[in-house]
């Protein structure tokens, strides 16, 4: 019970805090389509993937306060799920800057998509963008929902890569001690 009481690490504090970002996120992207009628493109389905895992791995590395070494291969993981999805988030503020005259035309429903075509081909064609994917119907503070998820994306990876340093110097304290 002591432990429990014990104020967490640094390294905890922050897994637990980007987990609360991450279900943050996909709780207000979830509002969004239920109660605002903002409905996801394929992208941002994509970016609600690389959320739910990136927080999946974030609350399990605070769960179990793992040592050095665990820690480090979780403050990868996230930093790899946190880095695709900054690259998704990225390609559809691209695919929304396209000219009118430029932009893919409209893919059907993810669901009809994956019941007729190999998950490959899928992925392959939801990357490359869609027309629903350029069209921006919400914007905060004058950026889109792509370029905040972006923004986000990239706070996670830095705190993934805060873990790994926070790894390093403490293998540095044990080396010189």
């Amino acid at each position: 019970m002591a432990n429990f009481i014990k104020p967490l690490s640094r390294a905890r504090s922050l897994n637990l805090a980007a987990a609360l970002i991450c279900t943050g996120l996909v709780g207000c992207a979830l509002y969004l389509q239920y109660f605002d009628g903002q409905d996801p493109c394929p992208l941002c389905i994509f970016q609600r993937v690389f959320y739910i895992l990136s927080g999946m791995i974030f609350l399990l590395a605070a769960l179990i306060n793992p040592k050095s070494t665990g820690l480090r291969i979780l403050a990868v993981l996230t930093f790899l799920s946190s880095l695709a999805g900054a690259l998704v988030a990225g390609r559809q503020i691209w695919v929304q800057h396209l000219p009118p005259d430029q932009v893919p035309p409209c893919l059907p429903s993810l669901g009809s998509l994956f019941r007729y075509l190999p998950a490959d081909q899928v992925i392959s064609m939801v990357l490359k963008g869609s027309g629903d994917c350029a069209i921006v119907t919400w914007r905060l503070f004058g950026l889109s929902m792509p370029e905040w998820s972006l923004l986000f994306f990239i706070l996670l990876s830095g705190i993934s890569l805060a873990n790994l340093v926070s790894c390093h110097e403490k293998k540095s304290r044990q080396d010189r001690a």
